[in-house]
C-alpha cells in the first residue's frame, strides 16, 4: 500500500481534517444514510468492494460516505480495514453454475442455454441526462415502485444452464488449458508476488485492481497494442452460493454474494503448419455488478497467457503494478506530502551546476577581451 505517513504539523492536520468534515456538512442538508448508498449508488459500492478487496456493502457505503463519494479514497479506507480483520476460514472454490441469474447475455450466439437475460443495465439506453431527478420524492418512488409490482427480483427458470464455452467444447473448438500452466494456489494478501506469476495470483490481482486502468490496458489490446481482440462467450450477473469448511471438515453455507462474470472467447489462428485454428478463452469474475472490469479481465487474462514482449498488455508485471488503483493513488498522493531534504538536495546540485556553467561562459569571453586589449598595444 502506498504510504500517506506525515510527522509534525499535528495541530495543522486536525484542523485540515475538521474544515473536510465543514465542507461536507456546510450546506446542512439530511445526512445521507448508509442505507440510501448502499441501495441507490450500488453501483459504486460494488467498485469499491471489489477494488477494496472485502465483500461488506455496509462498510464500503460508510467508506463512500467518509470519503463524500470518493472512489479511490473509499477503497483505500476499506483496504486499510482489511488489515485489522481475522482470516478465520478459505472458502470452498465458488461454482458459478449455481448462479442465481440476474444476467445473462452473450455476444456470440443469439440461442443461448436458458436465453438471453438482460437484467439490470443502461446498455440499450440512450446517455441522456435525466432532470427529473431533481424533483424525486418519497411519493415518486413509492408511485413506481407500485406499479413495477411483482416483476422486481422475479428468479429466472431454473438452472444450473450450460454455459456458451460449454457448446465450444462439446464440438472441440475450445483449446484445453495448457498442462504446463503454472496452476498454483497464492494468496496474494498472504505470499509477495513474484514473476512470473501464476494464474491464481494474477486474476486475485485483477479482481482487486482499479476498472480503469483495466480498461485502459484492455483497451489498449484491442487497438493493436495485445495480441486478444475478444467477444463476450457470456456475461453473467447474480448471487452465488458461499461454502466453507469447519474444523469438522463438514462444508457449510454461509451466504450469498453477487459476482460479475465474464468469459471472453478469442480466436487464435494456427501458428504452426498443419495446426488448426481453434478458440481460446480468457476469464474475469469480481464483485457486485460491473461488466467493464470482468470483460477487461478476460481480455488481459488472455494476454497474459501468451505474453508477445512487444506490448504493455502482455506484460505480467506491467498490468499487475499499474492496475492496482490503491497502490498508485497512494504512491502518486504523497507527492503532496512534504519532500523538503530531497528538493533542497536537487536545488544545490542545480544551482551549483549553473555557476559553473556561467564561470566557463565567463572564462572565454575574459581571455578574449584580452587578446583584443593586447592587440591594441604598438609592437
Amino acid at each position: 500500500m502506498g504510504y500517506v505517513a506525515v510527522k509534525g504539523g499535528a495541530d495543522a492536520i486536525a484542523h485540515a481534517r475538521e474544515l473536510v468534515e465543514f465542507y461536507r456538512l456546510r450546506e446542512q442538508t439530511p445526512p445521507v444514510t448508509v442505507r440510501q448508498i448502499s441501495s441507490q449508488m450500488r453501483l459504486a459500492v460494488d467498485k469499491v468492494m471489489g477494488e477494496g478487496g472485502l465483500y461488506a456493502p455496509e462498510y464500503a457505503a460508510i467508506a463512500l460516505k467518509q470519503s463524500e463519494g470518493e472512489v479511490f479514497e473509499a477503497a483505500f479506507i476499506l483496504r486499510a480495514f482489511i488489515t485489522t480483520l481475522q482470516r478465520r476460514y478459505y472458502s470452498e472454490t465458488i461454482d458459478t453454475r449455481e448462479m442465481f441469474i440476474r444476467r445473462k447475455i452473450s455476444a456470440s450466439f443469439r440461442e443461448i442455454p436458458g436465453g438471453q437475460v438482460l437484467g439490470p443495465t443502461r446498455d440499450y439506453t440512450q446517455r441522456l441526462l435525466d432532470t427529473s431527478l431533481a424533483e424525486e420524492t418519497a411519493e415518486t418512488v413509492s408511485q413506481f415502485l407500485t406499479k413495477f409490482g411483482d416483476r422486481a427480483e422475479k428468479p429466472v427458470e431454473a438452472g444450473p444452464y450450460d454455459k456458451v464455452v460449454d457448446l465450444l467444447r462439446r464440438e472441440g473448438l475450445l483449446k484445453p488449458v495448457n498442462a504446463d500452466e503454472d496452476r498454483a494456489l497464492k494468496d496474494i494478501t498472504r505470499e509477495a508476488i513474484r514473476f512470473p506469476a501464476p494464474r491464481s495470483a494474477r486474476l486475485q490481482m485483477m479482481a482487486r485492481a482499479e476498472t480503469g486502468g483495466l480498461m485502459a490496458l484492455g483497451y489498449s489490446s484491442l487497438r493493436g497494442f495485445g495480441n486478444t481482440h475478444p467477444i463476450v462467450g457470456e456475461l453473467r450477473y447474480g448471487s452465488v452460493p458461499v461454502r466453507v469448511k469447519d474444523p469438522t471438515g463438514r462444508v457449510r453455507y454461509i451466504g450469498r454474494i453477487e459476482v460479475t462474470e465474464a468469459e471472453m472467447v478469442t480466436e487464435m489462428p494456427s501458428g504452426k503448419k498443419n495446426e488448426v485454428p481453434h478458440f481460446t478463452m480468457g476469464y474475469g469474475l469480481c464483485f457486485g455488478q460491473n461488466d467493464t472490469k470482468a470483460i477487461n479481465m478476460g481480455i488481459l487474462d488472455r494476454n497474459m497467457r501468451s505474453p508477445d514482449g512487444r506490448s504493455p498488455a502482455t506484460d505480467q508485471e506491467f498490468v499487475l503494478y499499474h492496475t492496482e488503483g490503491v497502490e498508485g493513488m497512494g504512491f502518486t498522493n504523497h507527492l503532496k506530502l512534504p519532500h523538503y531534504v530531497s528538493f533542497q538536495a536537487s536545488l544545490s546540485n542545480v544551482r551549483a551546476a549553473m555557476r559553473r556553467a556561467d564561470a566557463a561562459n565567463v572564462a572565454p569571453e575574459v581571455s578574449a577581451a584580452n587578446g583584443r586589449e593586447n592587440a591594441k598595444e604598438p609592437a
